[in-house]
């Protein structure tokens, strides 16, 4: 399948819901619609939250990769951190994934930071099968504490 990928827009938004609810249901997630509202008011209105759609020849939204720009106190330049990714289980595994990784890439190197990265569940196997060709896998060990 042939993707084209673009930064979202605001009409972008009907097609977008859909695709994040499913997301959100892959790793069995809930999320109140307040955050869901003001997820996407932050990729349409933040410097440093960004969201890409891939878009098929009919222009229906196949899927999404949102960018989460920060500074670090091991370089001077900004990072890139792919936060969310996510490809409709009917568009899998036709390159969908590749080019949304890829236009991050572009933009990435194009503003001059210096590192994308991100992380995913250790059982994504096909998401890892794909990772492992375009990027590197650090030994880094996640540990999180939340708050309410």
């Amino acid at each position: 399948m042939s993707v084209a990928v673009r930064l979202l827009a605001p009409e972008d938004e009907a097609a977008w819901l859909p695709l994040w609810q499913a997301y959100l249901d892959f790793y069995r997630a809930v999320l109140s619609r307040e955050t869901t509202r003001n997820t996407w008011q932050s990729i349409m209105r933040s410097a440093e939250i960004k969201g890409f759609g891939a878009f098929d020849a009919d222009n229906r939204l196949a899927g999404f990769a949102h960018i989460v720009i920060h500074p670090n106190t091991w370089n001077i330049g900004k990072c890139c951190y792919l936060e969310d990714l996510f490809v409709d289980a009917g568009c899998r595994r036709q390159g969908a994934a590749r080019s949304l990784i890829g236009a991050v890439y572009r933009f990435a190197e194009a503003e001059g930071f210096n590192r994308v990265y991100w992380v995913t569940d250790k059982n994504n196997l096909a998401a890892q099968s794909l990772y492992n060709q375009i990027a590197r896998q650090t030994d880094m060990v996640q540990y999180r504490k939340d708050f309410p």
